[in-house]
């Protein structure tokens, strides 16, 4: 299964922060978007397609219900509602929800309602969605088009991640996140949580004194493999 696309919509940033802490954990997850109204959401939606949504309910202006009602049959297969308010659990399950978090909730309620989300996921079939195969960076007032194949390893650097082209390394203003879900998932494998790897870059897979491995690529450059990524990696390559 590609890495899934989440789309998180609440008007609390803490609220926001502590769902996409949550959901950076899981291998399976891939681009993370927060958007902080119904309205942005929606914008967003018909963006970018996202498969999961996790939904407040009350919020200014376009209220969670309201995102549901506007966006019709192209809201994403899986719905997960997050809220503090119980009286809106019925309405929720009959809008479609798939799930219903009730703020304040634990690790383990999270991870069963992602794994709900996961399982729907699994039956709906594959939208018709194209990986990006150009990337387009700016350098010294230039628009520099790179092809994606050409990419060894990709870096998270806060919001922005770095492309490293052989000796080269170019910055491009999107999360690691983001583009992970952008580029091709079978080209793509991610082997820590601030780096991405290009499959076809990768030479050899080395076991250190210390019990951990490193990715080694053709360019020589050697990248940290953490554990938490190891088996999803091994089982791609």
């Amino acid at each position: 299964m590609a890495p899934l696309r989440v789309l998180i919509v609440d008007d609390e940033a803490i609220a926001r922060r502590n769902l996409a802490l949550l959901l950076g954990r899981d291998p399976d997850v891939g681009a993370v978007v927060e958007c902080d109204s119904g309205q942005a959401a929606i914008d967003e939606m018909r963006r970018t397609k996202p498969d999961l949504l996790f939904l407040d309910v009350q919020m200014p202006e376009c209220d969670g219900f309201d995102v549901l009602e506007l966006m019709g049959p192209d809201m994403p297969a899986a719905v997960i509602f997050v809220t503090a308010y119980d009286e809106y659990a019925l309405r929720a399950f009959d809008a479609g929800a798939l799930d219903y978090l009730l703020k304040p909730f634990d690790d383990a309620r999270f991870a069963r309602a992602l794994q709900r989300a996961k399982s729907r996921l699994a039956l709906e079939p594959a939208p018709d969605r194209r990986p990006v195969t150009r990337l387009v960076v700016k350098n010294r007032g230039q628009m520099l088009f790179l092809d994606a194949s050409d990419v060894d390893w990709i870096e998270a650097a806060n919001y922005y991640a770095c492309l490293h082209v052989g000796d080269v390394t170019h910055i491009l203003r999107r999360s690691l996140q983001t583009l992970e879900g952008e580029l091709d998932a079978n080209t793509f494998v991610r082997i820590h949580r601030s780096i991405i790897v290009n499959r076809a870059k990768v030479r050899a897979l080395e076991l250190q004194g210390n019990g951990e491995y490193e990715v080694v690529l053709h360019s020589g450059d050697r990248l940290p493999l953490s554990r938490r990524f190891r088996k999803p990696f091994q089982d791609r390559m």
